[in-house]
């Protein structure tokens, strides 16, 4: 392949990547907590985002921009058909009898949510057999959601993640399934960092200058001349960066620090646009590192909104963190894979410094000020 068609994909690439972006919105979650009780009814309770009902039934009947409790009220039924129509309790050979129960409202780290109450009544006699969850909640139009189940049987919890686009899981009561939660919340923390879009911005802002020099004299980045040289100063950057999300992840979700969602997500935009523009304006050249732990403090707060919400108990919840972690870690490293040798084979083109770098750090400097001032002051610039 030769190096002008190569650039040409890779231009193709970004630019598409870019567009995406400029219509991201955070990760949709719904968060389903169940209780088996010994007469075999479950128990449950359903949050699910008021702006993800929003997009999906529209509530906002004044198209105020505000989803009043008179509004939610008057959609309740038509909520609750939705809702459980998306969402099959099975156990045996027969479908559990789903009764929607009260709609309440409570708000979660990001906002406003619908809480819906409900029972299922299960045949007494398949109590020992496995509960199988057919969840397909938002499937036809956000592919990204998930539903992080809280499952709680004879005093003890499981937790998982339910995926609309996969086939339904199933639940055995004598086992906890403790590796399978682990997998579940591994993998569920790679799928986090791919679609977390201000965490990889920050990431490839702070990527982007590990495959150049600045030269203080000439005022201006000149080629590095070792890979290995520029894979330290990775390992320096994401090693930092885990070190301080892993710090305030686990602060956030075992509730020994709680920040508001609005600040949170705020800061995060604001380390964005810092870490782009110092690739345009450097005042921190050779200790990149510190600024990726520094800023690392607030987007571990951002990660820990996933799980603080769901409310597993502690042993639950410390599993969770774990895996969630590692998962982040294992995304991380895979951006970086696929980055770093790209990036080091381009570094003396003018593509790569003009485009890539330059082009590349004033967009996402761009798109983060939006992101900043949609979340700082309540407003809708895009998407």
């Amino acid at each position: 392949m030769s190096t002008g068609l190569l650039l040409r994909i890779v231009a193709v690439l970004v630019i598409g990547w870019v567009a995406g972006l400029a219509h991201a919105h955070k990760p949709s979650d719904s968060y389903l907590r169940l209780t088996d009780t010994a007469a075999g009814v479950i128990d449950g309770q359903w949050d699910i985002a008021l702006r993800d009902l929003e997009e999906a039934i529209g509530l906002d009947a004044d198209g105020d921009g505000a989803i009043t409790w008179r509004e939610l009220r008057r959609r309740q039924a038509e909520l609750s058909a939705y809702a459980f129509a998306r969402l099959k309790l099975r156990r045996g050979s027969g479908d559990c009898r789903v009764e929607p129960g009260t709609l309440q409202v409570d708000d979660h780290s990001d906002g406003a949510y619908a809480v819906l109450g409900f029972t299922a009544s299960c045949d007494a006699e398949t109590r020992r057999a496995p509960l199988e969850i057919e969840y397909r909640l938002f499937a036809e139009i956000d592919p990204s959601h998930r539903g992080l189940l809280a499952l709680s049987r004879d005093g003890r919890t499981r937790s998982a993640v339910l995926d609309p686009g996969a086939p339904p899981q199933a639940f055995a009561p004598q086992s906890e399934g403790l590796w399978r939660q682990f997998v579940d919340y591994l993998r569920e923390g790679v799928w986090h960092i791919w679609i977390g879009f201000d965490h990889i911005l920050f990431l490839v802002s702070l990527l982007l200058p590990a495959v150049l020099v600045w030269r203080s004299t000439e005022r201006a980045w000149a080629p590095a001349c070792s890979l290995r040289a520029a894979a330290l100063d990775v390992l320096k950057i994401v090693t930092a960066f885990t070190v301080a999300h892993s710090i305030t992840l686990s602060l956030a979700t075992l509730d020994v620090v709680a920040l508001p969602s609005a600040v949170v997500e705020s800061a995060i935009a604001a380390s964005v646009v810092l870490a782009a523009l110092n690739n345009l304006w450097p005042l921190v050249q050779g200790r990149r590192w510190a600024v990726a732990f520094g800023f690392g403090l607030v987007h571990g707060f951002g990660f820990a909104s996933v799980l603080a919400d769901l409310g597993l108990p502690q042993q639950a919840l410390v599993l969770a963190l774990l895996a969630f972690n590692i998962g982040v870690e294992i995304g991380q490293l895979a951006i970086v894979a696929a980055f770093l040798p790209l990036a080091f084979a381009l570094r003396a083109g003018r593509f790569y410094r003009r485009v890539v770098f330059t082009g590349g750090s004033a967009l996402i400097a761009l798109l983060a000020t939006l992101w900043f001032l949609e979340r700082a002051f309540d407003l809708k610039l895009i998407g």
